[in-house]
């Protein structure tokens, strides 16, 4: 039997990977952060005698240390991150702490250990690191000009990565994954954000939806599939970097209007604009090539944009006639 540890096990992605993973029958251990009140909402519908969860941070190397020293896992998901663009504004060093040096410390970890021959290793970059584009579609290659704190780490942990891999001969990949969202996703991005405040207006325990920019056009992609993408990854003959997106382009307007019509309802009756939703710099176009992710790993998205919206509403009404949102 397989073992795999994921940071971030409780987030949209570590619920997801950890549901594949178990499904795979894998063995699978889990780093959860302690805090005041539970939020393990996403996991709690796991029940399997194989799955362990394990107090700690990126933040602290001796619990990283002694969980990868006592588990001793086949393969590492470093999906841990304060993901939150907007947020890594107001906490700058929070975030680099966490995104960037968390990862240099897991991977010190791992070598520490002496797991450095032995673990395959995957770091969840994203799609932000492109910030203002160089070129378009961004794939492998692009090179990066990260707009935020939250991209600045990334591209930190990125090339930390690819650094490990050709000093240590680790086998470590990252997944460059743009926009993926699902009914998972948290309630402060934006998606899911447009996606509760549509089913919450149609029940009737909401009257408008207050955002920012309208015009900035991402990459949307589902978040179920792209953990299929991160696994693929750690199976490969050799490691190496992929682009996980749609080919696709769409704005903020597009995901209202699709969210909005799945109820039969037209966005512009409720949306309100705010300046303060404004980010200090935006990225303004995103859309990924994932032809390598779908020569060599024989992964390609299935859900676009439109079933995307339609989905992540869908179920955030159901749950509002349920009395749960």
């Amino acid at each position: 039997m397989k073992k795999a540890f994921i940071t971030g096990v409780t987030g949209q992605d570590g619920s997801y990977l950890a549901d594949l993973l178990l499904e795979k029958g894998y063995e699978v251990h889990g780093l959860v952060r302690r805090t005041s009140t539970m939020n393990r909402s996403r996991i709690d519908h796991i029940d399997n005698e194989n799955f362990y969860l394990h107090y700690g941070d990126l933040t602290d190397n001796s619990s990283l240390f002694r969980l990868l020293y006592n588990i001793k896992p086949d393969e590492v998901y470093n999906l841990a991150a304060q993901s939150h663009v907007r947020v890594s504004f107001d906490v700058p060093e929070y975030t680099a702490d966490v995104v960037g040096t968390g990862t240099a410390r897991l991977l010190e970890a791992i070598r520490e250990v002496g797991l450095t021959k032995d673990v395959r290793f995957y770091q969840a970059s994203s799609s932000e690191m492109f910030g203002k584009v160089l070129e378009v579609p961004q794939k492998e290659s692009t090179p990066f000009y990260p707009r935020s704190p939250y991209a600045c780490a990334k591209v930190y942990s990125h090339w930390l990565t690819i650094n490990y891999r050709e000093s240590y001969g680790m086998f470590a990949c990252s997944g460059i994954l743009f926009n993926h969202e699902s009914p998972r996703r948290g309630a402060n991005f934006v998606t899911r954000k447009i996606s509760l405040a549509a089913a919450r207006i149609k029940a009737g325990l909401q009257d408008k939806l207050i955002l920012g920019n309208l015009d900035s056009k991402r990459d949307w992609g589902y978040a179920k599939e792209y953990v299929e993408g991160m696994w693929r990854m750690l199976q490969a003959d050799e490691p190496g970097d992929y682009v996980l997106a749609t080919n696709e382009t769409h704005s903020i307007r597009d995901f209202l209007d699709a969210s909005f019509e799945s109820l039969d309802m037209d966005w512009k009756a409720y949306v309100e604009f705010d300046k303060r939703f404004l980010r200090p710099t935006e990225v303004d176009l995103l859309i990924g090539d994932y032809s390598k992710a779908k020569e060599v790993l024989g992964w390609e998205p299935q859900t676009r944009m439109k079933g995307l919206a339609e989905l992540m509403t869908q179920e955030d009404y159901k749950a509002a006639q349920a009395g749960l949102l």
